[in-house]
């Protein structure tokens, strides 16, 4: 977790495959002690398959939660994430497909359900980004591409599953930095996390009476299948450089904040944003 730069590296297919990356991601610290803090409870997690999300996926299921992932076609990826779930003694359910599909989003929700009752936890984490120089350079076709997975998947999901979730649930929206300064290689990308970081807070005030409480995390560079598979091999030698510890973080290190935002320890706490960003500052 040191000062660090990467090997320069790509690729070329897109979502990217964790496997390939060098040095891979770290998913879950040797130091992590689980409290059972999700004992019993049931997760729905998006783009489970590699990244933030199978850091979540693993976290929460050493807490004690059985786990539901949704991913896009990373299938090895996946499956890795799923016998970690395994390992962890905790049941998993998996689902592939384009989380802007409402048919998708139906059928995992009423299989949820139809299995375990309801749904205690919703990650929407599931994300795409595809960095241009000018706006000029973005087709139509990227910025409704971008916006459909980034932000009307969240809200097809998250509008299928909350007549499932009951009072004590949490909802939990992945945003980014980007959406608080900006990015002038990221427009769409950046402009889908300022929805999400609106949808999060305006969404929170609008489910307070039901008990159900709605936040986010606003990761900074981290090192996911994302960054190789989306900048060029020079870009991702440098990734992370510019924040204040001078290095990218590690899915590892958002892990414990979905646990604390999905656990009772976050009971008076809503419609919130937590930054791990690597120590930008950057007041929202």
């Amino acid at each position: 977790m040191s000062e660090q730069t990467l090997p320069p590296q790509h690729q070329e297919h897109r979502p990217g495959k964790e496997g390939e990356m060098h040095p891979e991601p770290i998913y879950i610290s040797d130091h992590y002690k689980a409290a059972g803090k999700l004992e019993g409870k049931v997760a729905i997690v998006t783009g489970a398959d590699s990244g933030i999300g199978r850091a979540v996926a693993v976290h929460f299921a050493r807490e004690g939660a059985d786990i539901v992932m949704l991913y896009l076609e990373e299938h090895a990826d996946a499956e890795h994430t799923r016998k970690e779930v395994e390992k962890a003694g905790r049941k998993v359910k998996v689902y592939a497909g384009d989380v802007a599909e409402e048919a998708l989003c139906r059928k995992v929700v009423e299989e949820t359900v139809a299995e375990w009752g309801q749904i205690h936890v919703l990650v929407n984490n599931a994300g795409e980004q595809h960095p241009r120089k000018n706006l000029e350079e973005i087709p139509q076709e990227q910025w409704e591409k971008t916006f459909r997975t980034n932000i009307f998947g969240m809200f097809q999901l998250t509008k299928i599953a909350l007549p499932h979730m009951q009072s004590g649930a949490s909802i939990i929206n992945t945003t980014s930095v980007t959406a608080y300064k900006g990015s002038p290689m990221l427009l769409d990308y950046s402009s889908t996390k300022g929805a999400i970081t609106a949808f999060t807070r305006s969404l929170s005030m609008n489910v307070a009476e039901r008990g159900i409480r709605v936040n986010g995390v606003a990761p900074g560079p981290i090192w996911t299948p994302l960054i190789p598979s989306t900048f060029d091999a020079e870009s991702v030698e440098t990734f992370g450089s510019n924040t204040p510890m001078k290095r990218p973080g590690q899915p590892a290190e958002l892990g414990p904040a979905y646990v604390y935002l999905a656990c009772d320890d976050s009971s008076y706490m809503s419609g919130q944003v937590l930054h791990i960003n690597g120590g930008s500052v950057v007041n929202g």
